[in-house]
């Protein structure tokens, strides 16, 4: 059996859409030695970060000419059973079943998240892919639900595989990572950790003000506030607002930053944030569980599915409530290690392995064979 996966995304620091894709491919190939599995790439360096015996093939990084012309001529030559993508399809299949990802819809829920274009692009594209796909793959309830309400397909094609976390989101010592942080990124001394491209759904603007209140209600404290994320459209906005703010010099951006220097991000901070309006999972939240930090976050969207009891939950819109949290979290070290305690036992219940062999499930169901793993594998997976 041939699958096919769009890994377009890794090596372009498309964050949750490279990690999601290149987590799975990592996992395939251990899973289901029986079966071929393509990757099609558009960075010749991002072959090193799939195993050797998924096979790879160049596609154009250029969207356009990657979704008109490279996948169609390659899937014509591959002749794979089934085709996995993230939320848009190529121009044609070739008759080849499609398995779409969407991981949220808030290009239509919120589309003052998105630049005119490319939410007028995913309006489109998505729409087109859904409705063709023989099964998408949600990855949290609310997402499954939200995919229900806004193209009306029938439930049973929709399923949630839940995201994981890699092995190398890990426990480190809290003073190799603060050496490793503050040898690669000049940063010393105490600070609150939050991730995700400077984007407007991820409010960043209210986390400096609630950082800001926290300070000043606190003044014993003198952490700094680190902002780990590439540029966006929006950036500019945030960047203006921390250089406004009174604790200016206490701001810190790192830009996008390779695994290895997140996990000591993770493990040298005090707290995490992550303060997003809306998210179809919060890929995030599990890494810095997984690395043991205590964790405060939005109680909207996917965010208390993924985080439940572990974290303190917070309105995103409340910048007190917003403060609240985060104070309670850094004054208070009893609670704080209790949170942390709960944060690795909530990691540890999600894995790629397992996101994996769901996923795999999915695509042996679709290209009508039965399931190469094990049957007492597939039945943990579904646990």
């Amino acid at each position: 059996m041939r699958f096919s996966v769009d890994a377009h995304a890794i090596g372009q620091k498309l964050t949750g859409n490279e990690t999601y894709v290149r987590n799975l491919l990592q996992s395939f190939a251990s899973l289901d030695e029986d079966a071929e599995f393509y990757a099609y790439i558009s960075r010749p360096g991002a072959a090193d970060e799939i195993p050797t015996v998924v096979k790879t093939r160049l596609v154009s990084v250029n969207p356009y000419v990657r979704l008109g012309y490279d996948l169609p001529r390659r899937l014509k030559a591959d002749r794979p059973a089934v085709l996995h993508v993230q939320y848009t399809a190529p121009v044609a299949c070739a008759g080849v079943p499609l398995v779409v990802t969407v991981h949220d819809v808030s290009y239509l829920s919120h589309p003052q998240y998105f630049a005119p274009f490319r939410r007028r692009q995913l309006r489109l594209t998505v729409k087109r892919t859904v409705r063709q796909a023989a099964k998408v793959l949600a990855v949290s309830e609310f997402s499954r639900k939200a995919i229900l309400d806004a193209y009306g397909i029938d439930e049973s094609k929709v399923v949630v595989v839940p995201n994981g976390t890699s092995a190398r989101f890990r426990p480190m010592a809290r003073e190799a990572a603060a050496g490793a942080v503050r040898e690669r990124f000049g940063i010393s001394g105490p600070f609150v950790l939050t991730v995700g491209d400077l984007q407007p759904r991820k409010n960043h603007l209210g986390l400096i003000h609630a950082f800001e209140s926290v300070m000043r209600s606190e003044p014993k404290l003198n952490h700094q506030l680190v902002f780990v994320g590439k540029d966006t459209w929006h950036s500019k906005e945030v960047h203006d607002a921390a250089a406004r703010s009174p604790l200016a010099e206490r701001i810190r951006f790192t830009g996008f930053v390779s695994d290895e220097d997140l996990v000591a991000f993770y493990g040298a901070c005090d707290l995490f944030v992550f303060p997003s309006f809306y998210e179809g999972f919060g890929l995030p939240i599990l890494e810095a569980m997984a690395c043991g930090r205590a964790v405060a976050c939005s109680n909207t969207s996917a965010i208390p599915e993924v985080a439940d009891s572990a974290a303190l939950l917070f309105d995103p819109s409340s910048g007190w409530e917003m403060a609240l949290a985060m104070k309670d979290l850094l004054v208070d070290s009893e609670l704080r290690a209790r949170m942390e305690r709960l944060a690795l036992a909530r990691a540890a219940q999600f894995s790629w392995e397992r996101a994996a062999r769901q996923t795999l499930e999915v695509y042996y169901e679709v290209a009508g064979k039965k399931a190469a793993i094990p049957a007492e594998q597939a039945q943990v997976a579904r646990l």
